[in-house]
Parts: C-alpha cells; structure tokens; sequence
C-alpha cells in the first residue's frame, strides 16, 4: 500500500467499514429477534401459567359426570358441555374431511392451472381468513332461522365449513410434494389416474394430509362465536335428535366466565384448561406425524 497515497488509504479501509457495519447490523438483529421471543414466552407463559393454577382449582370427580349447574348453584361440572362438543366436532370434522380431501385431490390432480381450478383456490383463500362469526351467521342464516330453532347439526356445519379450507390447502400441498416419477411409474403399469391417485399419490402423502384433518380439528375445538349462531348452549344433557340448544364448552366458557357467580367462573377456567389441553395434544400429534418417517 502506498503511504503517499490516500486515495489506497480509502479503498483499503472500505471494506474494513462494510464488513463492520454488517456485524453489527446482524447482531442489531439477533438482539431484537431475541428480545421478541423473550416477549412472546414470557407473555405466553403467563397465559398459560395463570390458566393452569385457576383451571386446576375447578377439577373434582364431578366436573367429568355432572352437568352444568344452574345460575347461583354450588357444585355441578362440564360434563354435558364436554360431551357436546365432542358431538359438535365429530360432525364438522365428518363433513369436512371428504369434501376437503376431494377438493385438493383435485387441485392437485386433476385441476392444477386452470381458470377453475385458480378460482377454487382464491375462494378457498378467502374462506380460510374469513372471521368465523360470518360463518355462523351464514349457517344461522340457512339452518336456524328456516327451522325455527338453533340445532347440534347447524353447530356442526358451521364448524365443517371453517375446518374444510384448511384441509383442502394442505391436502393439495402435500399432494404436490409427491413426486411425478411416482405417477409417471403408476401410469407405466397401465393404472387409470383414479387408481394411481388412491395407490399410490394418497399413500406417499398420507401422513401429511392426516396432519391437515388434525390441524382442522384443533382449529375447531374451540371455536366460540359460530356456536353462538347455530347451536347456543344448553346447562342440561342435549336431545338425541340435536334440536334445541346443544351444551358445548366454548360457548359455555363465555357465558360463564361473564357471570357474576364464583362456581361458574371456577367451571369456565376448568373449561378453558381442559380445552387448551386437547388442542395442544391435538398439536403435538399432528408434529409427531409428519417426523414419523415410517408414516412418510
């Protein structure tokens, strides 16, 4: 390096400067990205650690046998609520599955770029980022209203629609993650598509779709504001036909932890636990899935 030079002086140290201010940009952004995760822990953890010291407080044998108590009675349970909304999911997650796996079959399969197939997607879209009041006033709209009464089985539709989008997305991503060799190997042995589909495309993706349908499961566990459009609640056992006001646990934990008596507000954190629970065993088997590589 010339001495007499300073324009060398320059352009020796340049890089010098560069190479600096990226370290500390990087470290500017590792410092905040772990502040933001200390934030969202801590927050988080709060939520959940206040959740579990007041839900644990409302456990007793009978919160699981006994049904909801009436306004300013002592004792009673969920029992009613829980079995409800056992009846609730089971039907949005029946409904929904078909119709989602089908749909992304087709997206994946059969529609792929045409106009159809992109229009489906865009509405799928937007069914799948619609507030889900929206939904339960469009069931209420089309089931409660024409037949005079809220009813487990418009519960149950609302709760089909929310979680059929979500099905219908992964089930279409994770059809397109199978390889074409796999059909082009199919269609070698002279299978038709429909038999290559169900052989040998829904197996290789098995896992993947089967963890959509849990995801939609969970997403639907606790859904609240649709159940107050379509099957409201019930403080007794619900009627085998589902007619009438159907007990379920999220709809049951708003109205109860608004009230001003202590038993239900004690019912609605044990509600709330126990709901947060199963949506998280929920999670965790989905992610349990998709690292199995045997189901792979």
């Amino acid at each position: 390096m010339d001495a007499t030079n300073p324009l060398s002086d320059v352009r020796a140290a340049a890089p010098i400067r560069v190479r600096s201010g990226r370290r500390i940009a990087d470290r500017v952004l590792r410092v905040s990205c772990l502040v933001a995760t200390l934030i969202g822990a801590v927050v988080l953890g709060s939520i959940l650690l206040m959740l579990i010291l007041e839900g644990v407080k409302g456990f007793s044998p009978g919160l699981f046998v006994e049904p909801t108590p009436g306004p300013g009675s002592d004792g009673g349970g969920i029992a009613n609520a829980i079995l409800g909304s056992l009846v609730l999911t089971l039907i949005g997650i029946v409904v929904a599955t078909p119709i989602g796996v089908m749909a992304g079959t087709y997206l994946a399969e059969y529609g792929r770029t045409s106009k159809l197939a992109d229009l489906i997607r865009f509405l799928n879209d937007i069914l799948l980022s619609a507030p889900s009041i929206l939904i339960g006033l469009f069931v209420y709209t089309l089931m409660v209203r024409p037949m005079g009464t809220y009813s487990g089985w418009a519960g149950g539709v609302a709760l089909a629609i929310i979680a059929t989008p979500v099905i219908v997305r992964t089930t279409e991503d994770m059809l397109r993650l199978v390889p074409g060799s796999l059909r082009e190997a199919g269609a070698a042995l002279g299978a038709p598509p429909s038999r290559v589909i169900l052989s040998v495309t829904w197996r290789a993706a098995s896992a993947g779709i089967v963890t959509g349908i849990i995801l939609a499961l969970a997403r639907i566990a606790g859904e609240t504001a649709p159940l107050l459009f379509t099957a409201l609640n019930n403080n007794s056992w619900f009627s085998p036909t589902l007619m009438g006001g159907v007990a379920n646990l999220p709809v049951m934990i708003y109205q109860f932890a608004l009230s001003p008596y202590p038993n239900w507000q004690s019912l609605a954190w044990s509600g709330a636990l126990l709901i947060t629970v199963t949506i998280l065993a929920l999670s965790v088997v989905a992610r349990l899935v998709i690292k199995n590589p045997k189901a792979r």
